[in-house]
């Protein structure tokens, strides 16, 4: 709901600028203006708000007054200001080419937009939030207690975090009334202990929310945590014959997208090609097995980006930052993930789809056996993109994979199409601002 009020906002400050540019410009002739314009700056305020959206401007995460937001709000404006000169002047189709209302429309939507956000954040940062009460300590229900004071902004306040052997859960009620509760998060030990479980069931006239840790630390963050589910939650929450509609139509949209994609890719082939042979010696394109759906082991197709025979002598080893092996060319290829532009053979052949997890090496995929669930996302066919490799950084250690993990079996658990469409555009912005290892 905060996304979407954000969004309205968002949307009516941009008409309400057109309006006043309009207003300013022509005060005689203001309602012929106005329908000349309305239809073609309707066109550009849809596609302002998809790059707002793809930049991250209504992730609850990042909508906080600092530095980090203004900065990605003013470089957004300026993208999709540059995206309204090319619309009017590159495709002149409206007969109206608006460089003085554009630069009205501009000065006068920051001004508001900026007011905006800050007014809003403000509000979510420092407005109304709901009291939270964590039952039972570990690692988990820290991690959501330290997430939720570094994220103010989700509209919840941590009261106190109680083990399960605390004395206090004897006064639960009065806890409940002082402290003004109005949710209790319970960990899984919680629910092993009758006694506790009864006196929080004295406590439903307090009309109180009861939530598990596993699905509030879900909700809050985008990710599973591992040490607060078993194997019940899988066959709760891992419903696949439910998804057998949407496993065909993505399949089909994965086969019309990898045409259309691959046959516009094919026009860069010949520049790709002549960069690669000519920076360094060795194949075009290079084969490596990957673990796909059900464990099945594929060869992924990529654009070679490592000097010949890079693993010749170490073996398998994770790509680190300034990494040796890496070709000058090759690195602003993984950058842009530009070397990945073969795999739309394997989506095409059904080893792969555009989103799902990373497709792990058999070397590292026996090592990160240990991580506890590790294997459950093999439940689905790996993918280019995914919802971990849009919210965390390329991981290259067991504990970066287990971070991962957590992103994985959310996305395995809530995988729709929409779901899908948001990870496809905000991939977009992985690939420009070159977060490839």
């Amino acid at each position: 709901m905060k996304k979407f009020l954000i969004f309205l906002s968002d949307a009516a400050i941009l008409y309400v600028s057109l309006v006043l540019t309009l207003f300013i410009r022509y005060p005689d002739n203001f309602q012929g203006q106005y329908w000349i314009h309305i239809y073609p700056f309707s066109l550009i305020f849809i596609l302002w708000l998809l790059v707002f959206y793809i930049a991250n401007l209504y992730e609850p995460k990042l909508l906080r007054n600092n530095i980090h937001f203004y900065s990605a709000l003013f470089q957004t404006i300026t993208i999709t200001a540059v995206i309204s000169v090319l619309f009017f002047y590159v495709i002149p189709l409206y007969g109206i080419t608006p460089k003085t209302n554009l630069l009205i429309f501009l000065a006068i939507f920051t001004g508001l937009e900026f007011t905006n956000r800050s007014l809003s954040n403000n509000i979510l940062q420092k407005g109304f939030k709901k009291s939270v009460l964590i039952v039972g300590t570990n690692n988990q229900s820290l991690e959501l207690d330290v997430f939720i004071k570094e994220n103010p902004q989700l509209g919840y306040e941590i009261k106190s975090v109680l083990d399960t052997f605390s004395d206090k859960l004897k006064n639960m009620n009065q806890i409940i009334y002082e402290e003004k509760i109005d949710t209790i998060v319970l960990s899984p030990e919680a629910y092993q202990a009758p006694e506790i479980i009864d006196i929080f069931y004295k406590s439903l006239e307090q009309k109180v929310s009861f939530m598990n840790l596993a699905f509030f630390y879900e909700r809050l963050t985008g990710m599973v945590p591992l040490g607060a589910i078993n194997q019940i939650w899988f066959l709760e929450n891992l419903n696949e014959g439910n998804k057998r509609a949407y496993e065909i139509v993505k399949r089909g949209s994965d086969l019309v997208f990898a045409i259309i994609l691959g046959v516009l890719s094919l026009l860069f082939y010949p520049l790709i090609i002549f960069l690669i042979k000519t920076t360094s010696r060795g194949p075009i394109f290079y084969k490596q097995n990957r673990v796909g759906q059900a464990g099945k082991i594929f060869k992924i197709i990529k654009f070679r980006t490592m000097n010949q025979d890079a693993e010749k002598n170490t073996g398998a080893v994770w790509a680190s930052n300034d990494d040796p092996r890496i070709t000058k060319i090759g690195r602003f290829m993984r950058k842009a993930r530009i070397d990945e532009l073969p795999q739309l053979w394997n989506i095409l052949k059904g080893q792969m789809a555009f989103i799902g997890p990373r497709a792990e090496r058999p070397e590292f995929n026996e090592q990160l056996k240990t991580v506890p669930f590790y294997e459950e996302r093999y439940l689905i066919k790996p993918g280019l993109s995914g919802w971990a490799q849009i919210n965390f950084r390329y991981g290259s250690s067991i504990t970066d994979a287990a971070e991962k993990l957590k992103y994985d079996l959310y996305y395995i658990k809530n995988r729709s199409l929409i779901l899908d469409l948001g990870i496809a555009l905000k991939t977009i912005r992985i690939m420009f601002q070159r977060s490839g290892k």
